[in-house]
Order: structure tokens, then sequence, then C-alpha cells
């Protein structure tokens, strides 16, 4: 059998990953063992190549990801039916640093973006309409809708009103969430102006609000409080709207060095061939960009159990290490205070693509954020302090955690998917397919196909290629999302609603 019809990914792993359909019979050559399937195989799944007793450890990309429910026999498909995650309850951390020298060259490229009055770049120029509430949203669409038929867009790329069911009858942490999120996406620098919509009654109160904001640029941040407008809010929003046009269509792209570039690190409809082929070249990127001087963040803290030592051990301080474990316990006594326990993540659609085990997930999910060091610990609803790898605060679900990354400040998400989704947040929300079907079946979905990796194009090629699309998007070409009108954003909620 041709070595290309699976892929054993580390020296030390116990299963292979089939390239293909495969069936009942055929044999595989894995370096000096020949391994016979005992039962048809999908693509994407993995295949035993030594027996396994009850209990014993299952290996790939050299970890664990679970161990045997029964003995388990060379050929044997692997899968969540014969495989059992080793995770339980929070966990005891020990610091030991791994500090890997990457030697990536600098390059003097730059991206052609908008330079915000306080520093920050946007890679868009558009009229955003924030409700401080959700019982505002039909007003906010609307003065987005006459807007954007008043201007015809000339001068910006688009308006948006940024819907949510939130802002009132929230308690404590939510409420916070919520404030905190909302001042994100009024301070983003995508936006060349906002309108803050207020109802006026609401727990999370117009003046309040706007002094979350701290120093903002009073000329293209404005609030309208609709009950305390004397007749039509809707023209009285609309003449507000068109003196922030006014201003925001003056804005011009100019050239700024990838420093200044922030990307998310999210997957989505992950599959197998997530941790070989469109994780890593997301991975790969992201050394890059942190090389340049750039920021990238990886988020979804529950599809790091399991692989997290690798992320503490990355991490630059042990102030930082403390913090990541605080990141990842946190969340597990989130699961725990549920009664869920802290395994049981992949979908249907993750088992059906291949995957069997949270740490199975996890350790293709972290491939992400590639070999950098950890640089910076966000908790939900934090804005970026430091550049380079930063980690995040959020759930895997994923329109809430690529709200939450989009909040943080990055002006791009990179969305890797093997299964594939159209959806999209504030911000160009880019998609990477796994494997070259999903590309060919859904390119109104996908904006690159990572496929190519296991068709024998080497990764310094399709990197270089992927470098390019995303500099294409961060100077204005928008992504399939952006194309379709797929925008949205959803915001965390832990607790009780009034």
């Amino acid at each position: 059998m041709e070595q290309s019809a699976f892929i054993k990914i580390n020296p030390a792993d116990s299963v292979v990953v089939c390239l293909r359909p495969m069936k009942k019979g055929e044999t595989l050559e894995v370096g000096e063992k020949k391994v016979t399937l005992l039962q048809d195989t999908p693509m994407g799944h993995k295949v035993l190549i030594d027996d396994a007793a009850a209990g014993a450890d299952i290996i790939k990309y050299g970890y664990p990801i679970g161990h045997a429910r029964e003995d388990l026999k060379s050929g044997q498909w692997v899968n969540e039916n014969n495989l059992k995650t080793n995770l339980s309850g929070k966990l005891s951390y020990e610091y030991h640093p791994v500090n890997e020298k990457l030697s990536i060259p600098l390059d003097n490229r730059t991206f052609n973006g908008y330079v915000r009055k306080n520093g920050e770049v946007g890679i868009r120029n558009e009229v955003w309409i924030v409700p401080t509430v959700g019982c505002v949203n039909g007003i906010a669409e609307r003065l987005a809708q006459q807007l954007e038929k008043e201007t015809g867009l000339e001068g910006i790329d688009a308006v948006h009103a940024w819907h949510h069911n939130y802002g009132c009858s929230q308690l404590s942490e939510d409420h916070e969430n919520t404030r905190k999120v909302l001042r994100d996406i009024v301070l983003h620098p995508n936006a060349g102006a906002v309108l803050v919509l207020s109802l006026g009654c609401e727990n999370n109160q117009p003046e309040d609000f706007m002094a979350m904001l701290g120093d903002y640029d009073k000329d293209r941040i404005k609030l309208l409080v609709t009950q305390r407008v004397e007749g039509d809010e809707v023209e009285a929003g609309m003449k507000i709207l068109r003196e922030l046009y006014q201003i925001a269509k003056e804005d011009k792209r100019q050239p700024c060095p990838l420093n200044e570039l922030r990307v998310g690190l999210k997957c989505g409809g992950s599959d197998g061939f997530s941790g070989i082929t469109a994780n890593p070249l997301v991975g790969e990127f992201s050394d890059y960009l942190v090389a340049q001087g750039g920021t990238s963040i990886l988020t979804e803290v529950p599809e790091m159990f399991g692989a997290e030592t690798i992320l503490m051990n990355r991490c630059e301080t042990p102030e930082l290490f403390d913090q990541t474990v605080k990141l990842v316990n946190d969340f597990k006594e989130y699961f725990l205070s549920h009664g869920e326990p802290v395994g049981e993540n992949p979908s249907p659609g993750n088992k059906a693509g291949g995957i069997s085990t949270l740490e199975d997930k996890a350790l293709g999910c972290t491939q992400k954020c590639g070999r950098a060091p950890v640089s910076g610990v966000l908790a939900y609803g934090d804005r970026l302090q430091v550049k380079g790898l930063n980690l995040l605060s959020a759930p895997g679900n994923d329109l809430v955690a690529s709200t939450a990354l989009a909040s943080a400040g990055c002006q791009i998400v990179l969305f890797t998917t093997g299964r594939g989704t159209p959806f999209g947040t504030f911000i160009p929300t880019m998609k990477i397919s796994t494997n070259s079907n999903l590309y060919r079946n859904k390119p109104n979905w996908i904006d690159f196909n990572a496929g190519e990796l296991v068709e024998g194009t080497p990764m310094k090629d399709v990197l270089a290629k992927f470098i390019d699309k995303i500099i294409a998007v961060a100077n204005g070409e928008k992504a399939r999302n952006e194309e379709n009108g797929y925008r949205e954003i959803s915001i965390f909620k832990n607790g009780v609603t009034l």
C-alpha cells in the first residue's frame, strides 16, 4: 500500500490516520510492520498499529488521547466507542519551562490599514450601531439599513448594527461580561465611527457605560438615549449617523507594519485532518506573525484540556504559568459546578470526522498557536495589553469564542474547519478547510484550502500563499462571511436571567 494512504503523525504514535476511506482487509506498511485493517475505516479516522490491552493509553501526536475501553487488536478502527478520555477534574501543575528558539526571519512586508487616533490600526472602516440593551435591536437595524440606503456605502466598507439579547435582567459577572464586550466593540479599530444606542431604563445605564469607555474619541463615538428623544428616535439617530458618516468616509488606508496585525485563532467543525493540515498551517502563520512583532490569540479553553501542559510550559514567566493554570482550572470548575464532566466535548460532527476524545481534539486544536512562547493571558472581555502569543478565557462555542477574540482586539479571526461553517463574527472570519473536498464543495464558505498539505504541496509553499491571502484580507479583500453578509455577535452567559 502506498504511503499516501495514511499518515503517522509522530514516531511514538500507536495509531495512524487514514487519508482516504479504507476497506477491511487492506494492508498498511507502517515502517517495518504490516497492519491489516479489521474493519472498513472512514477517511480521517484512526487505525491501531499495535495490540492494546484494556486501560492502555492510545497515543496520537506523541501524547495520550485516552485509553482503550477493552482489549484492542492491531488493525482495529479506534473511535469513541472503544476509546475513553483520561480527563477528570481539576489538577495541580508544575512549571517546566520550554524556551524553543524559532529561527523565523524578519519580513518587511506591510498591510494597508486605518490608523486611529489612539494609534490602534483597523483593517476595515465601518460605521457601527451598538445597542446597550437588546430592547433597541430593531431600531438599530432600521438605522443601519437607512444609512446604507442613503449613502450607498460610498467611502466606507459597511454599516452594521450588532444585535444581542442582553444589557438588562442580568446580574454580577454576566452583566459585567456584557458591558465589557460591548465596550470592546465600541472601541474596536475596525469601526471608523460608532453610535451607541440606548433605551434608557436598562441595567446597562448609558452614562455609566460611556464612562467605561475611558478616554474615547468623542468625535467618532456618540450616544443616543431613545427614551429621552421627543418625537422620532429614528430621525434623531439618523442625524447623528450622518455626521459620523461624514467623518468616517474621509479615512484612508496607509501602509502599516505587520507588528500591528492581530489575529484570533479558532477552530470549529473539526475533523481528523484538523491537527494534520489546517491547524499546523495556522500555527506556522502564528509563529511567523509573532516573529514580526505581531499578535495572535488562542482561546477555547475547554479545548485545551489534555494539551494544557504544553501551553503552560511555554509561558515566559512563572506568573504567566500561574495565570494559565487558573485559566484552565477555573473553566474546569465551571463545568463541574454545573454537574458536567470536563472531558465530554467532541460534538457528533467531530466524532464523525475522526475525533474521539477531548484530548484528541485538544492536541490538534492547540497546534493553531504554533510553538512561540506565551506572552499574555487574558480574562473574558479583556482587551489586549501585550503583543505576541496570548491565551484568552472563552468557551469552545464558535460564535461566543470568535466574538471574544474580536472583542480582545483582533482584526481577523482565522477559523479552521473540517466539516464547514458559514458564520462570521463582527470582524472578517476567514475559513480554512482541513481537506480539499470541503474546499471544493463549499467554495462560498471557505477562504483557503489547507488540504493541499496531504496532497504533496510542501508546508513552506502553502504558508507563503496563506500569508498572501491574510494580507490581502487585511488590505480590504472581503472574507467569504463578509461577502455573504454573515456577521453577528454572541456574549457568554453563565448565571441567572431575571
